[in-house]
């Protein structure tokens, strides 16, 4: 910052260390106690839960910010109130459009319902049927269209256009940053001895937010909050853009965390998070599915793909912590399907579901057998298929699959070395 500034709400020095590229994209502590005062006219403050099974992994206090029971489920609430409440009266009539696969639609949409606004949603074809039907039970105009959010973010743009309908990006915009501070704000309150704070990132709005608040008030209290980003390994484009000091656009691949699948970072994220995040780091599609796991076992928390990446850099090694951690559980909203797959997947992961295929001689006895070798391992069955039709069987055998319940990776191997043991060979499926 330059030499000398104060914060207006409380007559405060800042500090000096932001850039001056920086003191003008960061919001002023004031703007963000005034965008909170907004927020909490519809937004409710969310638990902060204490978890000892992350606080034995990490070695340090763990906290469990609980945005998973906001309103509409998830913070995307925060930032789109903030952003409809600002509107002038004319632009209130003209309405709002939006485009989102899920989070931000119902926030828009809720907001809209909230301040009469008449909201338009564009979604793509083959969004949850649960997403979809909360959009428009919140009473939007929802409209199906193209197969990704960016053709729907097109196709909201081109209705702006024609319309007059005011856009509302899900990140990249100031009042939407603002209303995600106020979740900063309210996190110190709750844990006043935070050290450091762990965040979900897709474009980059709720990490903007929430480390521009931390920062603002740090620097007053004379001190440092670290914060930390985290992304899915197959959408991440913040490492890149971050080593090439500029946001860049990545090719995703497919990942569970559909909720930060986003090509590109907003660019006015991009300079707070380059100036105020401290490391960003990426977790695996089974890290994902191991941390949910996690939450609905440990901490009974029903918490959707996209807000469990920080549980699961913690649970990955990825994080270095020695006091008070906070991580975001970003939003509840997941499709009942997904959860159930998630769920196979997450066992999977953490080997607790094996999923095999053995050949056997085709001649009476060999199924009997190998049920008596597995409740020898008490191992319990979950589903079988026995064929004689599968791709490379001879005609004297026949191929055994088994869904089988383990209890850990060294209950896992023996299952294994007592088939093994019997003469039989267990090709493991990863499918």
């Amino acid at each position: 910052m330059t030499d000398s500034l104060t914060d207006p709400l409380t007559d405060s020095p800042l500090s000096d260390s932001l850039s001056p590229l920086a003191s003008a994209v960061v919001p002023s502590l004031a703007d963000m106690e005034a965008a909170r005062e907004r927020v909490l006219l519809i937004a409710d403050p969310t638990p902060m839960e204490t978890s000892r099974y992350l606080s034995a992994e990490l070695g340090a206090s763990v906290f469990l910010k609980c945005e998973n029971l906001q309103r509409t489920g998830s913070y995307k609430i925060r930032g789109a109130y903030n952003r409809l409440s600002g509107l002038s009266a004319d632009e209130k009539t003209q309405g709002v459009v939006a485009a989102s696969a899920g989070n931000h639609a119902q926030g828009v949409a809720f907001a809209a319902r909230e301040l009469g606004i008449t909201a338009t949603i564009f979604m793509p074809m083959g969004v949850p049927l649960p997403k979809l039907q909360a959009t428009k039970q919140y009473g939007a105009d929802v409209v199906l269209r193209g197969h990704s959010v960016e053709e729907a973010i097109r196709a909201a743009r081109e209705f702006s256009e024609t319309t007059g309908a005011v856009f509302i990006p899900p990140f990249d915009h100031p009042d939407i940053v603002l209303g995600q501070a106020s979740l900063g704000l309210e996190i110190l309150d709750q844990v006043p001895e935070l050290e450091t704070v762990i965040v979900p990132i897709g474009g980059g709005g709720l990490i903007s937010g929430v480390a521009s608040a931390l920062r603002r008030r740090a620097d007053l209290e004379g001190r440092a909050i670290r914060v930390i980003g985290v992304q899915a390994a197959n959408a991440a484009a913040y490492p890149p853009s971050l080593a090439a000091g500029e946001p860049l656009q990545i090719t995703p691949t497919p990942t569970m965390a559909d909720g930060i699948l986003v090509a590109k970072p907003g660019l006015l994220n991009f300079e707070i998070i380059r100036e105020l995040v401290d490391e960003v780091v990426t977790v695996s599609e089974s890290d994902i599915a191991k941390a949910l796991l996690v939450l609905l076992e440990r901490a009974k928390q029903v918490v959707e793909p996209a807000g469990a990446v920080g549980v699961a850099a913690i649970l990955s090694g990825q994080i270095a912590a020695s006091g008070p951690t906070v991580v975001i559980l970003s939003g509840g909203n997941i499709d009942p399907l997904l959860m159930q797959r998630v769920i196979s997947h997450g066992l999977a992961a953490s080997d607790r579901y094996l999923k095999m295929r053995i050949m056997l001689p085709d001649r009476p006895g060999q199924l009997a057998r190998t049920s008596e070798l597995l409740a020898e391992a008490n191992a319990n069955v979950l589903e079988v298929l026995h064929t004689r039709h599968g791709r490379g069987l001879q005609i004297s055998e026949v191929e055994l699959e088994l869904s089988v319940e383990t209890r850990g990776p060294e209950h896992r191997q023996q299952v294994l070395d007592i088939l093994r043991s019997a003469g039989y060979d267990p090709r493991v499926s990863d499918d």
